[in-house]
């Protein structure tokens, strides 16, 4: 019974003067403090604790972060001879009164209640209250992606009060941009965090009236070298894979047309890819322009193998209809082989010679008029390579090999003239 009565509980008696002291049962703070009179003055300040993710496909961003408030209510004076503060927990905020702040253009927003809520409340024996809450907020942010991904993106936080006008409370920075902390540990994976600073200005609304509204700034700077490794190099890759089929034989006609069928489907799944991952705007990405280039430069490719294809073809037929129309002509070039061998059949020289496989002639008549008949094929291939020379308004494009010789070279520069404008005019 001794030790009963030596630990006794207090606590009934300092809940009594606790009431004593704030007066909370003496005041009506449904009120604001100086109801009817000028406009209260609530000072906030924040500070950052994370930022915890940045959406483009929803285009908002969520952080975490202790919102404080700053007021005087002479409600909840108390007398002190130490000058101390009191400080409690979200329990004696439902007494009294507090500013009505919300998430100008939140999605989702709570208070922390893990293990209890993360709400403090800290007083002051001459009024002055201090009144912090952690908080994690989803808010929209309005991105522009037509310099994506080399683009930079500005979002802001905006703190207003939802009840109270300008003429019942003055929101306002406690200590101007120093109102803001952040930690130096946040960071994000695709972008570099510029800049944080803090704004105020009026909103108006057109059936309640003029508000005053906090904002919470920061710039974002995109990280480029994901999208090089993922998009760019890719692109450009297939780009000049491309191009290797200008040096593959024009009548290899499965290689060439296999290779330009691969490149095409792989930068069409590339920009699916890209575009998967982005909301549907309506206006053209930095992106965009890239890939639908490289796209275009993939097609081009295939397109100059059918042209090259086509252009083979009708010459193939013009010189099979010559061979018909002049037979004695049709076997130059095979002789000429026979020749450099030393090794030819009697039906070939023959038919070389324009005789007969039933008339019979020596062989050493054969063998001469074999040269005979070789030396004046070589007499008349040169003339009519002369006058080929002549022709000096003869078409490129009916030589099938200057295609690609040029193609060689077209391709390549103008591909890198493009880079050059584009990483110039995005970077």
């Amino acid at each position: 019974s001794h030790i009963y009565k030596k630990n006794h509980d207090v606590t009934k008696t300092w809940r009594g003067k606790t009431e004593q002291l704030l007066r909370v049962d003496d005041h009506d703070f449904t009120m604001r403090p100086a109801f009817g009179g000028p406009a209260i003055p609530v000072g906030v300040d924040v500070q950052l604790e994370s930022l915890d993710s940045i959406s483009e496909v929803d285009m908002d961003f969520t952080m975490t972060l202790y919102l404080r408030h700053y007021w005087r209510d002479e409600r909840l004076s108390f007398p002190s001879t130490t000058n101390k503060s009191m400080t409690f927990d979200g329990r004696l905020v439902k007494k009294i009164w507090v500013p009505d702040v919300f998430f100008v253009h939140s999605k989702r927003s709570f208070i922390h209640d893990t293990t209890t809520d993360n709400i403090m409340l800290r007083v002051f024996p001459d009024g002055h209250v201090l009144y912090s809450m952690r908080i994690t907020v989803t808010a929209m942010c309005n991105m522009d992606f037509s310099r994506f991904p080399l683009d930079s993106q500005t979002c802001s936080l905006e703190l207003e009060s939802y009840a109270y006008t300008d003429e019942d409370l003055m929101l306002y920075w406690k200590n101007g941009n120093d109102s803001l902390k952040t930690d130096e540990k946040i960071s994000l994976s695709q972008f570099l965090i510029q800049k944080f600073h803090t704004t105020s200005r009026l909103a108006f609304y057109s059936s309640t009236g003029w508000y005053n509204r906090l904002y919470i700034n920061f710039t974002l700077r995109r990280h480029i070298f994901f999208f090089l490794l993922q998009t760019y190099f890719p692109a450009t890759l297939m780009v000049m894979l491309s191009w290797v089929s200008f040096w593959i034989d024009r009548r290899a006609v499965p290689a060439r047309v296999s290779l330009g069928i691969t490149t095409v489907l792989t930068m069409s799944t590339i920009i699916t890819g890209v575009n998967a991952s982005m909301p549907r705007v309506s206006y053209i990405k930095a992106v965009d322009i890239y890939l639908w280039v490289s796209f275009v430069f993939v097609f081009l490719s295939v397109l100059e193998y059918a042209a090259v294809n086509y252009l083979t073809t009708v010459q193939e037929r013009k010189e099979r209809k010559l061979r018909e129309r002049f037979p004695c002509t049709c076997g130059i070039s095979h002789s000429k082989t026979m020749m450099l061998d030393g090794n030819y059949s009697e039906s070939d020289a023959n038919s070389l010679a324009g005789y007969t496989r039933n008339q019979m002639v020596p062989e050493e008549e054969k063998h001469e008029k074999m040269v005979v008949h070789l030396a004046m094929s070589n007499e008349s291939n040169s003339s009519r390579k002369r006058g080929l020379k002549g022709h000096v308004g003869l078409l490129i494009i009916q030589n099938t090999h200057a295609i690609d010789k040029y193609s060689r070279l077209i391709f390549p520069g103008t591909y890198i003239f493009f880079n050059l404008i584009y990483w110039s005019v995005f970077s």
